[in-house]
């Protein structure tokens, strides 16, 4: 190249040269790439052919684009075509700037090379110029190459999401469930409650991702998911009371109205019970408008059990009207007649003609068996209705606490 040589008959040449040696470029790039980057080594076999088909590519791209300097065309995204879509997951973004940071320097080695041998500095800036931008705008069209993806694997995760929460709710528990929550990322074997609330305002793919943001800002792990008006959140957290804690914090981001935190049971599996009995509890728990937000459902017993569930009416008669029956029977008497007086002590004592001080300790035995203390107003109507669940589900003729027959003398 001398001094008078045309300048777009010298760029025609530069880019002949180029294209000549782009199979020998993109060997020197992925033969510095692996010296460099720990990540292509590795990588299967698959997968690197598809790292030297884009790279190859990129070279290819760049020799057609500096061609037609004049017009100055946008560049393309068509340089990651020549890769299949699985190259998105095999290759982090990171990694993808990596490999296109080796190919510029490989090809901004090669056209100052190139440039260096002639005697035009216009060229040779006009060169280096080229690269710069090129470099520049492939970086970009990667970055919204991967953006593409991303959003594309959020929908599909959204809506894999959807269908894992009604699975549990709905206690499909098979292979297929295990499937679809290893394939959202749900690694932790760990205890595990279902929140349950009214959705928050807004649009529901809005709602969903700021739950779920939240969500896994203080559980191990989560699953959000909408059914109407309810959001549920089921919540994996490490520790015997994890999921309630983070319950308790998320509790503020559902809208208007009472929030109900399930039992915790021991894994993703079991989570379909803790979402049923939360989502019968939140029915129940509007005929207890003082409840605490969030409320666990086992808290709600007495209102579940108005509300027709028998797994409430069960529990309620195992630890109230059970634990009493086997520990004494003159503990449900003296309960009963104290609901019964009004919660008076000198009440009760006159009805079952004992001194105050023995209603007193057998009062202190009630809340010592059953877990519920009969003095705090709102634990006596948990146990008022635990005595009338256990005696609705007695033998017909037999009072709980009622006195073994004796011979008369």
């Amino acid at each position: 190249m001398t001094a008078l040589e045309d300048p777009a008959l010298a760029t025609e040449r530069v880019a002949r040269a180029l294209q000549g040696s782009t199979g020998a470029l993109a060997a020197t790039a992925i033969a510095r790439l692996e010296e460099r980057h720990a990540w292509y080594g590795a990588l299967g076999p698959q997968e690197r052919s598809w790292v030297g088909l884009v790279a190859q590519g990129g070279i290819a791209a760049f020799v057609t684009w500096f061609r037609a300097r004049a017009e100055r065309p946008a560049v393309s995204a068509d340089v990651f075509a020549t890769a299949p879509r699985e190259l998105v997951r095999a290759v982090s973004l990171h990694q993808a700037l990596q490999l296109l940071r080796v190919v510029v320097d490989v090809v901004e080695e090669r056209v100052t090379e190139l440039a260096d041998a002639g005697e035009q500095p216009d060229l040779r800036a006009d060169l280096r110029e080229a690269v710069l931008r090129y470099s520049r705008e492939v970086a970009f069209s990667a970055a919204e190459v991967y953006a593409r993806a991303a959003e594309a694997r959020g929908a599909w995760d959204a809506r894999l999401e959807a269908l894992v929460v009604d699975a549990l709710v709905r206690g499909e528990a098979d292979d297929d469930l295990a499937t679809r929550v290893a394939a959202l990322g749900w690694a932790h074997d760990v205890p595990v409650a279902v929140l349950v609330g009214t959705r928050p305002a807004g649009a529901a793919d809005a709602v969903v991702a700021d739950l779920r943001r939240a969500a896994r800002t203080v559980a191990d792990d989560a699953l959000v998911g909408l059914r109407g008006e309810r959001a549920l959140l089921v919540l994996g957290a490490s520790g015997e009371d994890g999921p309630l804690r983070a319950a308790a914090s998320l509790a503020p981001r559902l809208g208007a109205g009472p929030v109900v935190v399930g039992p915790v049971v021991a894994g993703l599996a079991a989570a379909g019970r803790s979402a049923r009995t939360a989502l019968v509890a939140l029915t129940a728990a509007r005929a207890w408008p003082e409840a605490p937000r969030p409320v666990a459902a086992d808290e709600l017993l007495p209102e579940r059990v108005l509300a027709g569930d028998a797994g409430a009416r069960r529990a309620l008669a195992d630890r109230v009207h059970a634990p009493l029956a086997a520990a004494a029977p003159a503990l449900a008497e003296t309960l009963r007649a104290y609901l019964v007086s009004g919660r008076s002590l000198e009440g009760t004592a006159r009805a079952l003609f004992v001194h105050p001080n023995t209603v007193r300790y057998r009062l202190r035995r009630v809340a010592e068996v059953t877990g519920w203390d009969p003095a705090v107003p709102r634990e006596a109507f948990v146990l008022q209705v635990g005595l009338a669940v256990g005696a609705l589900a007695e033998r017909p003729g037999r009072r709980s606490g009622a006195p073994e027959p004796t011979a008369v003398p």
